[in-house]
């Protein structure tokens, strides 16, 4: 199959044998693809290399051939944004999640617009929690496992003052007031659930509860297996608990 003017985002990149890269992109029409880029490591390939670097918008050709498409030829279709610290490991988590939990060869022309609108507001001035919340939140419903945050699993409106654990397959379940602390610290508060289906940031405490209870549903989708993302973002906040 041969796939022509294709827009995709590069979501990563590594080298293979001495002068090709592996590279996983997003793809408008075609979904998460895996490429080979033969020959692309020497000095007058500079400028197709600076177009497969993650987080870069690109327009490519290249001819499907069983897992993975044979890259044709590729080039930027605008500047990557430019990150650093907290947001270039936020990229790097978005970009993992979607390697993980997007199927390759499998349209999904939502996540290629919501992938599209994260890497903007990560480039911008949006808070970087909201940001990657909106997207767990976006991504797991253009994969079919999202919920209706505004009611619980059994049908009751959301109350703002409960807080709810995401059960991964039925949706929020209101806790009872005599749960362990465990339990209600990877509990979301029900006015953050309502601020987040309703597109709306919520205030600094309401937003920090969605963030385990979201890891709870996607660890689910994940089948156990963590991000390397979260151990470095993990290590990150140790550190600065230290300083």
């Amino acid at each position: 199959m041969r796939i022509n003017a294709e827009a995709a985002y590069v979501l990563h990149a590594r080298p293979w044998r001495e002068t090709s890269l592996l590279v996983e992109v997003l793809a408008e029409h075609h979904g998460r693809l895996g490429l080979v880029a033969r020959g692309v490591q020497g000095p007058k390939k500079q400028v197709l290399r600076a177009a497969l670097q993650p987080l870069q918008h690109i327009r490519l050709d290249a001819v499907q051939r069983g897992e993975l498409a044979q890259l044709v030829s590729a080039e930027a279709l605008d500047a990557a944004p430019r990150l650093a610290g907290e947001a270039m490991l936020a990229a790097f988590y978005v970009n993992e999640l979607v390697m993980r939990l997007a199927p390759r060869q499998d349209p999904h022309g939502d996540l290629y617009r919501i992938y599209g609108e994260t890497r903007s507001r990560l480039g911008g001035d949006d808070s970087l929690a909201w940001t990657l919340r909106r997207f767990e939140r976006d991504l797991l419903e253009s994969l079919g496992s999202g919920f209706d945050l505004s009611e619980d699993a059994e049908g009751a409106a959301i109350d703002a003052a409960a807080r709810y654990r995401i059960d991964p397959e039925q949706g929020p379940r209101r806790l009872l007031s005599d749960r362990g602390r465990d339990e209600r610290s990877t509990a979301a508060t029900g006015s953050a659930l309502l601020a987040l289906a309703a597109d709306q940031q919520p205030g600094t405490d309401d937003l920090a509860s969605l963030r385990l209870a979201l890891r709870s549903v996607l660890s689910h989708h994940l089948g156990g297996r963590g991000l390397k993302s979260w151990e470095m973002l993990g290590e990150l906040g140790r550190l600065k608990r230290r300083e």
